[in-house]
């Protein structure tokens, strides 16, 4: 039992785990809605999108997560706005903004006499750095994103399924899409810190899509997403420690094995379900 509980007797430790476990809450409200619509992409843009701001941030000295919420106001609004243009698919546009901003940030960092350092600890983040104020502004941000959830769950339902059928209900999919986009630039900036931006992904997809073949609901999977990713910031924190391995990586990557677990899994239940299931009689002849 001590292999399991001594890492987190050290403060540093504990913090990381808390620290973890409200980013997997934030990230579970968002990725569910990032996973349902298919979005993964886009999540990629705006994370990496993130960098000019921070970048800049830095360079004024300013707190990178000031920078962090510029640039996702930007590509939020970017996104909206190339969303709306006929002639351009969306993926084009998100692709455009994702270069150009990504460049942006690598021009502006590369001034920088740290151009290293800060630009791995961008990526990669520490977890084990999390300090008490950290926390606070997660929480923050955690109840932020449970209202915007909560407040716009009809609308995004209804925008995952069928936009059209949004407009015939009068739910306005362009603002909810709009603010589905603001939720996830929220979990973004409030996680990007805790475990980069590289990874923040792991988080925000894979606990998601690890709970889609278990939930029978929405809401079933964002409780599922949460449990998932919070056992892979406790699993990822545990490895790192007895392993010397760095802590954001391996609790990312704890959390993508634990979705191709879990599928695994679903296709052995399946495939026994139909195994069980007993045929149908045959009819027999007159």
């Amino acid at each position: 039992m001590e292999w399991l509980t001594v890492p987190f007797e050290v403060t540093f430790v504990q913090r990381a785990l808390w620290g973890g476990m409200l980013v997997s809450a934030i990230c579970a409200l968002a990725g569910t809605w990032v996973v349902l619509r298919g979005m993964a992409f886009l999540g990629d843009a705006m994370s990496h999108g993130l960098l000019p701001g921070v970048a800049v941030a830095a360079l004024l000295g300013c707190s990178p997560m000031a920078g962090a919420v510029v640039s996702a106001a930007v590509m939020t609004a970017g996104v909206t706005a190339l969303g709306r243009t006929p002639k351009l698919s969306q993926d084009t546009g998100i692709g455009l903004l994702f270069v150009g901003m990504l460049s942006l940030g690598v021009i502006i960092v590369s001034r920088s006499q740290s151009f290293a350092v800060d630009l791995t600890g961008f990526l990669f983040g520490d977890v084990l750095a999390v300090r008490q104020q950290d926390l606070l502004v997660l929480a923050a941000a955690l109840l932020a994103a449970l209202a915007v959830s909560v407040l716009g769950h009809r609308a995004f339902l209804a925008l995952a399924f069928d936009a059209r059928k949004a407009h015939t209900l009068g739910l306005r999919p362009r603002l909810a899409h709009a603010v589905l986009l603001g939720l996830l630039g929220l979990a973004i900036v409030a996680s990007f810190h805790i475990v980069g931006t590289l990874l923040v992904l792991g988080l925000l997809i894979a606990p998601p899509a690890a709970a889609l073949p278990w939930a029978r609901s929405v809401h079933g999977v964002m409780v599922l997403a949460a449990l998932t990713g919070s056992a892979a910031t406790f699993g990822g924190l545990l490895l790192s420690w007895h392993l010397s391995t760095a802590a954001g990586a391996t609790i990312a990557a704890l959390a993508v094995s634990l979705f191709f677990l879990s599928h695994v899994l679903s296709a052995l239940r399946d495939r026994r379900t139909r195994r069980d299931r007993p045929a149908a009689p045959l009819l027999e002849a007159n």
